[in-house]
């Protein structure tokens, strides 16, 4: 499932069946018809041939059997081993670290983009940096350079990622949405990085400190840790450095005299007696050996040596017990007490919980870089690097080799073991927020359960269980509170089949007390207590929903409700429509992901924010009857657009086509491009408004919908040109063809001999299909004038059946009838459950039985997922259905472990 996920947002869900028709030809055919520019080979003939990045961010849904290539990662940029292999399918495993892994795009590759040579020379030079912007994005993130151009600009033009992905394919090579926002995280990076150092610069220039050599070294820097490691001996504050102190003496003459010059240099001709550090000639040379060390420490060659060194060397990082440590409350860390592994191998979640227990003071952790990288790098570096010029004295050799040996004592190697930290760090957050984002677009794409009447209820033991009976369309038809854990449970139960009279789906919270309200319900099912009626019911996460009960939104939204029942409503519409409900609140307090207080706050809500924007818009909304809340998350819409636009809608009645959002104060042309093709007029809406219109009518003095609409094409909002709206519904609205290629889609239309009007009809669908089979979409898209990507998304919107929901293909909440406790579980017992959340570690399923069990990573192997889960770091996402076998059972801790049979279908 959550393959289909990230490719259905992807290509905007059929379009993904769509490509899996046409198959493998269909792709070689498109890549010999649309050949990559010369130039650009030429540009990029240094360059690795790089396609989508990141195979846990980016799932190949094809289960053709060609194999993936590992991402050949260039030089020393993440401090770890470059690796470049070809792997096949059967050789991947779990159990290996989470490296970069390439897939090859479904669809033809995009034609890159033929940039004038004064432009990608500005684009080159952008940051000032000594390093080109787009060679070193492309070596971070595996992406082509033409690619990463590409996105450079386009979101300078300000376009949002949902856009990119859905309606310039072409430009960004088929990557998916994770892909790209990778990219525009590390572009922000870089620019971050770029500003800093000019603003180092600025500083040590004020200061008078700053040298042409120094700002060389400055910008130089690719990591903000290395610029802190050049820029730290000078900031104000800090502690005078040895070789600041020497400098400062004067002696810097003598190092660049003894590296250049040896046989010119005489040390005693620096001796001031009465000066302290020049009164004898130790000091003179101790100073001389400071200074030589600060230069061998701060040399970009040097450091690029010593980390390949530690590249091909086994450097481990080990935590143990804290000396200091005061915390009784150990036990959960008891795993790192005596903790030692290869950085190259440890696992991320183990890198987040060691820094977790160093930060509580718990554990003590290093970085063991092996004594080889020593004398090799000694050795280098004086017979090779930092040897001098012309023939020197010995006495001179050996302040060369105490320079060298006191650098990597005092400042390389700190400096390293930093930057092993940082970098492990960071790559740990990244994968933490990666199953975040996962895990949330899993939770928000599960199907909607659809016309029936749901009781929503929030479970209690003293307060009570909090009812609330929601109508098919959401709508709130009765509130009320029953004790089900007190005395008189008859007469409770009397008042809940009284009130389920057209209501037969239960939606319990899995809160407190939810294990006792369950056992409530399922034991008067049992006694058909509610017959006729066929009640069954679901557990659902009421994670967030006593945060959202009390929010300004949630007061708004329903001001005569007690926050309690509040949460009975959220749990209700929780499954009734997931999205719509989970948009309300925070994505951090839906209860997804693990490690969330231990990445950084700012990334994991731009992460997530990122996706909710991408599902809400891939979706689509409903502009005539969806929520303010939900507006506010479609691509190029804010809080105060999507009010704007809800005011509009409440003055002037509904949309009756996407050119009318013009009208609206604040949708400037370049919104209205972002957000114009995820946004929806359904016909069915229209008629449902005008009928309700038509019959107050003669209750009331409003205008019809036709008259209101033309009073509002009459009227100009403030700051907008005048121009001409049309009043009448276009079909193509209702599609997810974007308004910028409705002439391409008439054209389409005529040429397949069919109309606007028949959309979504099965006679014309017969005809595109009966079109794209005799000649192919390559072929088809030159004879309308447009690339093939723009035609995939014109057939898609001309085919889907109206009211076309994308989630429909994903699974939807269990409902049952049955309870099994935990006292009941027997190992080697054969369940089947869903998955509830995944992490780092495992994916917690639930079985039934109160509690969620525990398959570890290491008992989700390859033989027991499907083909087209085989590339991806977990393999499971929340809602997948799985088989499952119990291996053990805890029940005083309340632990399940379980172990992965297979994934259903």
């Amino acid at each position: 499932m959550e393959t289909k996920a990230s490719t259905c947002l992807e290509d905007s869900g059929s379009s993904l069946l769509a490509t899996i028709k046409r198959g493998k030809n269909n792709d070689e055919k498109a890549r010999k018809d649309n050949p990559v520019k010369q130039e650009v080979e030429e540009t990029e003939e240094s360059q690795p041939s790089l396609r989508i990045k990141n195979e846990r961010l980016s799932f190949n849904v094809s289960e053709t059997n060609e194999p993936y290539k590992w991402a050949d990662e260039g030089p020393s940029l993440t401090g770890f081993k470059t690796k470049k292999e070809e792997v096949e399918e059967e050789d991947f495993t779990f159990d290996e670290p989470c490296l970069k892994k390439l897939k090859a795009s479904d669809g033809s590759p995009g034609q890159p983009t033929a940039f004038p040579s004064s432009q990608a020379q500005a684009l080159r030079n952008e940051l000032n940096m000594t390093w080109d912007l787009t060679q070193v994005l492309s070596t971070l993130t595996c992406v082509e350079q033409w690619v990463c151009r590409n996105i450079i600009l386009l979101l300078r033009e300000e376009n949002t990622v949902p856009f990119m992905v859905r309606y310039r394919k072409e430009m960004i090579n088929h990557m998916d949405a994770d892909a790209v926002r990778d990219v525009q995280l590390t572009y922000e990076e870089l620019c971050t990085l770029a500003k800093k150092t000019q603003s180092v610069i600025q500083t040590l220039k004020k200061d008078g400190v700053l040298t042409t050599e120094l700002e060389q070294n400055l910008r130089s820097c690719r990591s903000a840790d290395e610029l802190d490691h050049v820029y730290s001996p000078y900031k104000k504050g800090s502690k005078l450095t040895k070789a600041r102190r020497a400098k400062a003496l004067g002696l810097e003459m003598a190092a660049t005299a003894l590296m250049n010059t040896p046989h010119t240099l005489d040390l005693r001709a620096w001796i001031k007696p009465d000066t302290e550090g020049l009164s004898c000639v130790e000091e003179v040379a101790t100073g001389v050996e400071h200074i030589l060390a600060d230069m061998i420490a701060k040399d970009p060659e040097t450091l690029t040596y010593v980390k390949t060194l530690c590249e091909n060397s086994f450097v481990t990082i080990q935590s143990s017990v804290s000396k200091s440590n005061k915390i009784m409350d150990i036990d959960k860390f008891h795993l790192y007490f005596d903790f030692t592994c290869n950085v190259q191998r440890i696992q991320p979640h183990q890198t987040l919980a060691v820094n977790r227990g160093e930060s509580l003071k718990i554990l003590t952790v290093k970085v063991n870089i092996p004594d080889s990288v020593k004398s090799d790098f000694t050795g280098w570096c004086i017979n090779n690097r930092w040897r001098p010029k012309t023939f020197a004295r010995e006495e001179f050799h050996a302040i060369i080799r105490n320079a060298v040996e006191d650098s990597y004592k005092r400042l390389i190697l700190p400096f390293l073991t930093r930057s092993y930290r940082t970098k492990l760090t960071a790559a740990a957050e990244k994968e933490s927020i990666a199953m975040f984002v996962r895990n949330l677009r899993q939770r928000l794409l599960v199907c909607p359960v659809r016309g029936c009447v749901i009781m929503g209820v929030d479970p209690g033991f003293r307060h009570g269980c909090k009812l609330a009976i929601l109508s098919a369309t959401s709508q709130i038809l009765h509130t009320d509170v029953v004790y089900l854990h007190a005395s008189g449970k008859q007469n409770e139960a009397d008042k809940l089949r009284h009130l389920m009279i057209n209501c037969t789906k239960v939606v319990i919270g899995n809160g407190t007390a939810c294990r006792e309200t369950e056992s409530f319900f399922a034991d008067l099912i049992s006694k058909h207590f509610f017959h006729p009626l066929d009640v069954s019911y679901c557990i659902t996460s009421e994670a967030g929903a006593s945060i959202y009960s009390v929010s300004p939104e949630a007061v708004k939204e329903m001001p005569d409700l007690d926050p309690n029942v509040r949460s009975a409503v959220s749990i209700g519409r929780r499954v009734q429509d997931p999205l719509a409900e989970l948009v309300k609140i925070d994505p951090k307090h839906i209860g997804i992901g693990t490690y969330q207080h231990d990445v950084s706050a700012g990334a994991l809500k731009a992460a997530l924010d990122g996706v909710v924007q991408e599902c809400v818009s891939f979706v689509g909304v409903d502009i005539n009857i969806c929520s303010e809340m939900l507006m506010r998350h479609v691509a190029g819409l804010n809080v105060g657009r999507a009010r704007k636009i809800a005011e509009w809608r409440e003055q002037n009645g509904p949309f009756m086509n996407r050119e009318q959002l013009k009208l609206v104060k604040g949708m400037g042309p370049k919104t209205y491009q972002q957000c114009a093709g995820f946004i929806r007029i359904n016909p069915q809406t229209l008629h449902r408004w005008a009928c309700f219109s038509f019959q107050n009518s003669a209750k009331s003095s409003h205008h019809s919908p036709t008259v209101v609409l033309e009073k509002s094409m009459a009227k100009k909002g403030k700051g907008k040109t005048c121009v001409s709206i049309p009043t009448s519904f276009n079909p193509l609205d209702q599609t997810c063809i974007h308004p910028e290629s409705y002439h391409v889609a008439q054209s389409f239309v005529s040429l397949v001999g069919g109309s606007a009007d028949q959309i979504g009809d099965v006679g014309l669908r017969c005809c595109v299909e009966s079109k794209v089979k005799t000649s192919s979409v390559e072929v088809l898209a030159r004879e309308v004038n447009t690339t093939p990507e723009t035609l995939k998304v014109i057939i898609d919107g001309l085919t889907q059946p109206p009211g076309f929901d994308l989630r429909q293909n994903f699974g939807q909440a269990d409902f049952k009838r049955g309870i099994v406790s935990m006292s009941d579980l027997r190992v080697g017992a054969v369940l089947t459950g869903r998955v509830d959340n995944t992490t780092l570690f495992g994916a917690f399923v639930d079985i039934g039985v109160g509690r969620s069990g525990l398959i570890h990573k290491s008992n989700i192997t390859l033989d027991k997922l499907p083909v087209s889960q085989r590339r991806r770091s977990l393999a499971l996402g929340p809602g997948e259905r799985v088989e499952v076998r119990v291996m053990n059972v805890d029940p005083q801790r309340g632990r399940i472990g379980l172990d992965l049979i297979r994934v259903l279908k």
